[in-house]
């Protein structure tokens, strides 16, 4: 008998018992065990916990929204009792005594916790090369990236390893990764998911989101870990709403805004074709589309690595070696030996060291000070946007992946890879990511859509309207 894929599919069919949660894991587990060893999505796999997990599940049968779904988790989402490493040698052999609050609602969904995937090292890059174990490779294309930070739970899904995944982003290290590999992934809102338990890049940036290959397990997956929360001070009390309704592909009356301004330049012409796909299935869904402009977009990016290394600089000041890692009094030679390795990388320093500088005295007002006024300018202009059209509409990315280690000699290029994402999270705006074609390499590309705070169903609508009148074959 052939399991179910999808994670709504799945769900039905655990409930009405044709099939187990047991049987579901097993075959997730399966499918990691063929496939992983050459894209190195995942960093560690509870394959005890997820099959006791599992079948507790089938003893129980509770009525759940992801009932025996299997989900990977990024690797800097603490979960009790399983090593977290953020991708990093410092916290290499740290182990939770708690769950993050996303973590505790998916168990609260009937979810099963499959494992943790590969990020780059404390969600800081483009690529998932920062890892400190190793990159993970785009199932797609294996000599190229899978984008990043949150790359691994991105590969995850688009090689079929799991229908669910999440992620977390800063500055579109969910949405980055969705779109290169060929997979959807939203940005939520900030405040609406707790970012308790998520080990902090930049606390004013930072949200987890989810991964799926269809809009309506992506719905399904959000709905779950949406919500608000007393642990986490900047949590939303905003209502959740059911965001699987209203997926009938009907736009008519949707306003789509285009800043072409900002295409004119630095997108590929394949992107570019892509794109305007995306656009025309749109407009073929009812969806009106219109020129709009952003007057400050073309800062987000100085303004986003500012602002996000000065909180980065202050949030990774904890690990010292004495609150986190291996403390130095009664060290023995393995500890010393440990030590000497549990350094942070190359690119973590850079973004500690630019941190630390624009928040030094001398300086603090010239970049860090005035970073944050340019932030609410960008904020002001969609703001302006939203009163002429419900959705912003660009390329996820300038370009299709690029090789393994072509742009790791060269961060600036690097950092151009969330030119069109960055924006979304300086505002604090919910933003979407849904596959609009391949490049002539067969390369994916995502169709980027940004809305007002807490308008997600907007997103799923239009996401599902695109999803229907693009269908993009899959890397597995």
């Amino acid at each position: 008998m052939s399991l179910p894929e999808t994670a709504c599919e799945i769900r039905a069919a655990v409930a009405a018992g044709t099939a187990s949660a047991v049987e579901v894991c097993r075959d997730a587990l399966s499918r990691i065990a063929r496939t992983d060893a050459r894209l190195h999505a995942f960093l560690h796999v509870d394959e005890a916990g997820a099959l006791a997990r599992a079948a507790e599940l089938d003893r129980e049968r509770p009525d759940a929204p992801l009932l025996g779904v299997p989900v990977a988790l990024k690797d800097n989402i603490c979960t009790a009792g399983v090593r977290t490493t953020a991708g990093s040698r410092v916290l290499e052999r740290y182990v939770p005594p708690y769950s993050a609050a996303v973590v505790e609602r998916l168990h609260r969904a009937g979810a099963v916790v499959i494992g943790k995937t590969n990020c780059d090292e404390f969600a800081m890059g483009s690529s998932t090369e920062h890892s400190a174990f190793g990159p993970t490779r785009n199932p797609w294309a294996e000599d190229r990236i899978p984008g990043g930070s949150s790359g691994g739970s991105a590969v995850a899904v688009a090689a079929g390893m799991v229908p669910l995944a999440l992620g977390s982003e800063t500055g579109g290290s969910i949405r980055q990764p969705a779109a290169l590999c060929g997979v959807l992934g939203l940005k939520p809102t900030y405040g609406r998911v707790s970012r308790y338990g998520l080990i902090a890049f930049g606390s004013s940036l930072d949200q987890i989101g989810p991964f799926a290959r269809s809009t309506r397990d992506l719905a399904a997956l959000f709905g779950a870990i949406a919500g608000a929360d007393p642990r986490d001070a900047t949590s939303a009390q905003e209502p959740v709403p059911d965001y699987t309704a209203r997926l009938d592909g009907d736009l008519s009356g949707l306003r789509v805004g285009v800043p072409r301004d900002l295409l004119s330049a630095g997108v590929e012409p394949d992107v570019r074709s892509a794109f305007d796909a995306g656009l025309s299935a749109l407009e073929a869904a009812g969806a009106v589309v219109r020129d709009i402009v952003l007057p400050h977009a073309p800062l987000a990016i100085p303004v986003y690595y500012l602002v996000a290394n000065a909180e980065a600089s202050s949030n990774l000041a904890r690990f010292d070696g004495v609150r986190y890692g291996t403390r130095a009094d009664g060290a023995s030679l393995h500890d010393v030996y440990y030590r000497s390795r549990a350094r942070f990388g190359a690119e973590v320093k850079r973004r500690i060291m630019i941190g630390t500088f624009v928040l030094s005295a001398g300086y603090y007002d010239a970049y860090y000070v005035k970073a944050q006024k340019v932030r609410a300018l960008i904020r002001q202009d969609y703001d302006a946007a939203f009163r002429d059209v419900d959705l912003v509409a660009l390329p996820t990315t300038p370009t299709p992946a690029f090789k393994l280690g072509e742009r790791t000699e060269d961060p600036l290029q690097m950092y151009l890879s969330d030119v069109f994402t960055a924006a979304a999270n300086l505002a604090g705006l919910p933003a979407i990511s849904v596959p609009c074609g391949l490049t002539p390499e067969r390369l994916p590309v995502g169709l980027q859509l940004t809305a007002r705070p807490f308008d997600e169903p907007s997103l799923f609508r239009s996401a599902h309207a695109v999803e229907t009148r693009i269908p993009v074959p899959r890397a597995y």
